[in-house]
């Protein structure tokens, strides 16, 4: 395997634990003003991501900061096309940790109440652009020879990313959902599943609306044909087995066939793009690749003496995080949030 691609395959890893791990932080936030009624439930909504929301956030940081080292034409592309929205990103986690730091620091309910508002705002805005950028991604932007993205802000509102959007709302919704079902407090847990119930119906309808339409409006479909491959095909059999598992109350469960959709469709929009990382709508030859858009190999090296001895270290940390706040909350526990 050659450098770039590992380091193609390290960037995929890394965005497949956020968008998991950060998926669930995502849905209970924007679920906070519905699942939890009074200030005690709401509380306790925000102490079952406290101990771990923002360690998550390090994937992505990691994952920006590896994009940048190893695929610098490809950052400075996409950072650059995507601007506004990577400003919007920014914005909608500074709000939401803010306001989950902030909200109890005063006793006054209005205070708490628009802070709740805020946390749901902010939790909203990373799965809109990311369901953009994904959409975009596999539709193509328009880039031209230079590495340059072309077009403007409103170019990223088409139709087919805008389903996206809609449709990883929906998911991390869902998979939020589920996520409470597991570890909020039995009082709020059946609110939780019914709520999981509701929105699965939904993030399944848009999930494979979005997956039809890329038939039409993602590039991919010209390369792998009628037949994505094995990956795809779990991913879509896992979102629709939650519908099932959801009335047989099987918590765990449910909640691991969602991720696991998360996961497999996240790989599968990588395997879609490879070898290519941005695909130019103006001329394929001008699509960047990972190759074009890679490091030196002398950089490309160095960076993977450091990850393969660092990258062990954070896992085990990670796990170990998970492990000791692995209890279901309490109403009656003392909440810092």
């Amino acid at each position: 395997m050659s450098l770039p691609t590992l380091w193609f395959v390290l960037i995929a890893v890394l965005f497949v634990g956020y968008l998991f791990l950060e998926g669930f932080d995502y849905g209970v936030g924007m679920l906070l003003p519905f699942i939890g009624q009074t200030d005690t439930e709401r509380r306790a909504v925000l102490a079952t991501i406290g101990p771990i929301w923002d360690g998550n956030q390090v994937w992505l940081i990691t994952a920006g900061g590896a994009l940048f080292a190893a695929f610098p034409n490809w950052y400075a592309t996409l950072f650059s096309g995507f601007y506004l929205g990577l400003a919007l990103l920014l914005g909608g986690l500074i709000i939401r940790g803010v306001g989950i730091e902030f909200r109890s620091r005063d006793v006054r309910p209005q205070w708490r109440n628009r802070w709740d508002i805020a946390i749901a705002i902010g939790s909203a805005i990373p799965p809109i652009v990311w369901g953009l950028a994904m959409g975009n991604l596999l539709h193509g932007v328009p880039i031209n020879q230079h590495m340059d993205y072309v077009g403007g802000f409103l170019t990223l509102f088409n139709p087919y990313a805008l389903v996206g959007a809609v449709a990883a709302v929906l998911l991390f919704l869902l998979h939020g959902a589920l996520y409470l079902d597991l570890k909020a407090p039995e009082e709020l847990s059946l609110r939780s599943h019914q709520l999981a119930y509701r929105i699965g119906l939904w993030a399944t309808v848009f999930y494979f609306v979005f997956i039809g339409l890329s038939y039409f409006y993602a590039n991919f479909a010209h390369k792998l044909g009628i037949d994505p491959g094995p990956i795809p095909i779990i991913a879509g059999l896992s979102m629709v087995t939650v519908r099932f598992l959801l009335p047989l109350r099987h918590r765990s469960w449910a909640f691991f066939m969602g991720g696991i959709t998360i996961v497999l469709s996240t790989i599968s929009v990588f395997l879609a793009l490879f070898p290519r990382v941005m695909i130019s709508s103006l001329n394929p030859h001008w699509s960047l690749t990972i190759y074009n858009a890679a490091s030196n190999a002398y950089s490309l090296k160095v960076m993977t003496i450091v990850a393969v001895t660092v990258l062990p270290i954070v896992l085990a940390y990670q796990f170990w995080s998970y492990w000791v706040f692995r209890r279901r909350i309490s109403l009656k526990d003392n909440f810092h949030y």
